[in-house]
């Protein structure tokens, strides 16, 4: 236990999870740097699909003014959120553009107005204490709300529990665990009432009795920031966890704040519990008082491959060449991952967007890859150690090797989908086995079957 956690006094200390690894952070390049507002680039590239569940279907036409705020696609049911112009401009086409993880998708291409001040001109101010927790969550998709830190999981749906389950708590993850990334970090830091205001927004909807905000014991200073806001009424608190990863996962964040533990493909309402990421909840206190959409994020853009590593404001749909272009790329396209080391993944081309689950961008070079890579993988020899830093309890040796004997049906038995591909296990490999990989092919693949099998 480091000692800036014996500092903390016990009552405001949060407990930990078994297992686990400690990678290096990293997050000296961007943790120091405030918030910076980013140029906005001559177009906008908006994916229709840039959340989990249906895309968004167009509201615009190819010629259409429209204002910054404004939405330009609706929702399509309700797995689905919609879409809103980061910038005032024309809509220039509709297109197929290509995606972070390749394939084309359906996007509208906005062009901005040059010289346009990009004042907010859209929107109204609306009492929030007024409105029914229905009410909230209908606002909360109206603005296009999904998980900002990686998943984009809609956020009126984790806010819709099935009626039996009884929410008591909501937990803010704050933890910001993958290495290099400081977005939740400065936003802590920088924007401590709008996320307490979001905060009791999200216990309001619930209907919730408290909220706990849980930080890493690495971001003291960010704790510090919130407790100088908090309500008198000692709702909300905030509380620091010692420095581990995963500590940010829902599964070992309910464990180390409040000691309950999320069933096997469960979700954290069936243990009374609501659990949202930092950057989310700012942008809940933010928009939903004036009536008003997602339409730009905080994203940290890092590592040795960027010459002006920072926290910058981006509006959504910017292309990433663009920014790399400004920050001094001299990294390697084939080495620039979105998110962090340990669950990002490499980008399939510079001219994606930023899209609303995009939190940062790691660029590395060559040589960073090179000193640490294994050059091949060795076979396995069940040394255990994959087993002991798993999170989860799970087995990564034998799903491995059922992986590689392509028995995915199998591989269910050993409980393939609770695995949230935490990176552990390929972390601690002795072998340099890729098991995340595997894994994320495996459940690929099982779900391929299974839509086959219903379609017989």
């Amino acid at each position: 236990m480091s000692a800036i956690t014996h500092a903390i006094p016990p009552f405001l200390r949060g407990g930990t999870f078994a297992h686990g690894v400690h990678p290096e952070e990293n997050k000296h390049y961007t943790a120091g740097k405030p918030i910076q507002r980013f140029p906005f680039p001559r177009e906008l590239n908006l994916l229709l699909s840039q959340h989990a569940g249906k895309p968004s279907v167009p509201l615009v036409y190819p010629g259409q003014e429209v204002v910054r705020g404004e939405p330009i696609a609706r929702a399509d049911g309700f797995m689905s959120v919609p879409l809103h112009a980061p910038a005032t401009g024309v809509i220039k086409k509709i297109e197929l553009i290509p995606t972070a993880k390749g394939p084309r998708k359906p996007a509208i291409i906005l062009a901005v107005h040059p010289g346009e001040s990009q004042e907010m001109r859209y929107g109204a101010p609306r009492d929030i204490d007024t409105m029914s927790p229905e009410d909230i969550i209908r606002a909360v998709q109206d603005a296009g709300l999904v998980g900002l830190g990686g998943a984009a999981f809609p956020t009126h749906v984790k806010l819709s529990p099935p009626p039996e389950h009884n929410v008591d708590t909501i937990l803010i993850n704050g933890c910001e665990c993958e290495p290099y990334l400081t977005t939740d970090h400065r936003l802590m830091i920088e924007q401590p009432e709008q996320l307490v205001k979001g905060t009791q927004i999200l216990m309001r909807a619930m209907q919730a009795e408290r909220a706990i905000i849980g930080t890493e014991d690495n971001k003291q200073d960010a704790a510090e920031a919130i407790r100088r806001v908090l309500p008198k009424d000692g709702s909300i608190t905030v509380k620091v966890v010692p420095t581990k990863y995963p500590q940010g996962a829902e599964k070992m964040l309910a464990k180390a704040l409040v000691n309950r533990e999320i069933p096997s493909g469960g979700y954290p309402s069936a243990v009374g519990l609501g659990v949202y990421n930092v950057a989310t909840t700012v942008q809940i206190g933010a928009l939903l008082p004036w009536q008003r959409g997602v339409i730009e994020r905080v994203v940290t853009v890092t590592g040795p491959g960027i010459e002006k590593p920072g926290n910058y404001l981006v509006a959504i749909g910017t292309p990433l060449r663009f920014i790399l272009e400004r920050l001094g790329f001299r990294g390697s396209s084939q080495y620039l991952i979105t998110g962090g080391p340990m669950m990002g993944e490499t980008v399939s081309s510079l001219d994606v967007p930023i899209t609303k689950g995009c939190g940062g961008f790691l660029v590395l070079r060559p040589e960073d890859v090179q000193e640490q890579s294994i050059p091949q993988v060795y076979p396995c020899i069940s040394c255990g150690k994959c087993v002991e830093a798993c999170p989860l309890y799970l087995n990564p040796c034998q799903l491995g090797k059922l992986a590689v004997k392509r028995r995915y049906e199998e591989m269910e038995d050993y409980h393939l989908f609770d695995c949230f591909e935490c990176g552990c296990c390929s972390y601690v490999c002795p072998a340099g086995i890729p098991l995340v990989q595997y894994f994320r092919v495996s459940k690929a693949m099982n779900r391929d079957l299974k839509s086959k099998a219903a379609e017989k």
